[in-house]
């Protein structure tokens, strides 16, 4: 089968791509630690499926000093969990909790962890970094977004 991007949001819609870039904004001027959002990204783009967003964020993760070996394991962090702080726990249970929300909705558990770890501003941020990287995936796994011909030509 053939994958062909179907359009291209940001050529037909520059408004709708903006208003997503908005979100994207707000996250990166939050205070959400860089690394942190990276791996938030990768994780929500692994569950989503998402190859465009996978492309970019482990990418953007690595040229910021990530360890590929964490990168290598974050879809089985739970088995790996020396390799992540418990703050980075908190916020990759949330992502998933919240990225999967139709299954099982946010346990009790998982969000009195992420509170005890960010704070109640630090939730909203971090609900925001899950809800960006989200309408991201969708709008890119939607569209068949085309990977660029090299890693270098992502920007």
């Amino acid at each position: 089968m053939e994958h062909r991007q179907r359009l291209s949001v940001h050529e037909i819609e520059p408004d709708a791509y903006q208003a997503v870039l908005g979100m994207e904004r707000y996250v990166r001027g939050s205070g959400l630690p860089k690394a942190l959002y990276e791996l938030v990204k990768i994780r929500a783009s692994q569950l989503n499926g998402c190859a465009y967003c996978l492309d970019m964020h482990t990418r953007d993760a690595r040229a910021g000093g990530e360890d590929q070996r964490r990168l290598d394991v974050l879809c089985a962090w739970r088995e790996a969990s020396r390799l992540f702080s418990e703050q980075e726990q908190a916020a990759l249970a949330l992502t998933e909790a919240v990225t999967l929300i139709s299954e099982a909705g946010v346990s009790d558990e998982v969000w009195e962890n992420a509170v005890k770890q960010f704070g109640e501003a630090g939730m909203v941020h971090l609900l925001m970094a899950v809800a960006t990287i989200n309408v991201w995936n969708r709008l890119a796994v939607s569209t068949r977004q085309d990977l660029p011909e090299s890693a270098e030509s992502i920007t």
